[in-house]
């Protein structure tokens, strides 16, 4: 698996260059025919005979580049192939989803595909790690991918790192942005923030104080190092509020002889404990009066 894999594929292909050879898409394809289609060869596919592939990573299609991609197609044909594996009498896609899409806008009945064995289990894995490794795939679509991988295939982190080539923090960075709010997920995807903004507020616990940042990000257009500053400045106050003495507990007796010493001297009065049993009562007065006070109610 790897790069070789994804060349073999075509996926490393630029857009641009997606299409090379000639050969209009109304004119006699030069390719293989086959009533089957021919394991392991390349050959030409009906698109009406091709499934969607339940795996592909890519939620979202750019409209303006699929025309651009449908046009190119129109005046030069689809030479590179895509990539499909047979069941049955179809063939399910492996890669080559955008290309197929196009093909189709393009009016093309047929399209080259390099078609893989049916039984080929693997196949469903390699068509998420290659389509995984385009560039141009979306950070949340890289990280249901990731997800989808581990839950299919049962798959650590470590072992998922392996599988596609990142490694294991790169791996974890793009599970976490699956815990965000689903707001924040969206924000990324629309690239309202970057995947450097989206790490930096996933590692702010409070959902509230997430969104309040990914708000902040996309009003002020912070960058990332600003965005880091302010997300500091938070955990500080965060770790400041935590720093603060829970209220304690006292045990019955002991908030029965607090009340009943706060009522005879009509003021505060509070015990503080020692070691081995020991303490000491601190009661509080506010002027020497107050103190004086104090002294005839003791005395009573």
């Amino acid at each position: 698996m790897g790069r070789g894999l994804a060349a073999l594929m075509g996926e490393d292909t630029p857009d641009t260059k997606e299409q090379i050879g000639h050969g209009r898409h109304d004119a006699p394809s030069p390719l293989l025919e086959a009533e089957e289609g021919v394991i392991g060869a390349i050959a030409a596919i009906p698109v009406d005979s091709i499934d969607a592939n339940p795996f592909q990573p890519r939620r979202q299609f750019n409209d303006e580049t699929l025309d651009e991609l449908c046009q190119s197609i129109k005046t030069n044909g689809l030479i590179t192939p895509i990539t499909v594996r047979k069941t049955g009498k179809r063939y399910q896609l492996i890669s080559g989803e955008r290309r197929l899409r196009a093909s189709k806008l393009a009016g093309l009945k047929e399209v080259p595909a390099y078609i893989r064995m049916a039984n080929d289990n693997e196949s469903l894995e390699m068509a998420l790690i290659e389509n995984i490794q385009r560039e141009d795939l979306n950070a949340i679509d890289v990280a249901l991918s990731y997800q989808a991988l581990m839950d299919a295939y049962k798959y650590n982190q470590e072992e998922l790192s392996r599988r596609v080539g990142k490694s294991r923090s790169a791996v974890a960075n793009f599970l976490r942005l699956l815990k965000l709010p689903a707001d924040i997920q969206l924000y990324l995807k629309d690239n309202k923030i970057s995947m450097g903004h989206a790490r930096c507020i996933a590692g702010v616990e409070k959902q509230e104080e997430q969104l309040a940042l990914a708000q902040a990000v996309i009003e002020k257009d912070l960058s990332v190092r600003e965005l880091e500053m302010l997300a500091h400045r938070i955990g500080k106050r965060e770790e400041k509020e935590d720093r603060k003495p829970t209220a304690h507990t006292l045990p019955q007796w002991e908030e029965k002889a607090i009340g009943k010493l706060s009522a005879k001297l009509h003021t505060p009065v509070n015990i503080k404990h020692g070691k081995g049993g020991k303490g000491h009562i601190v009661i509080e007065y506010a002027s020497e009066e107050e103190l004086q006070t104090i002294f005839k109610l003791l005395d009573e």
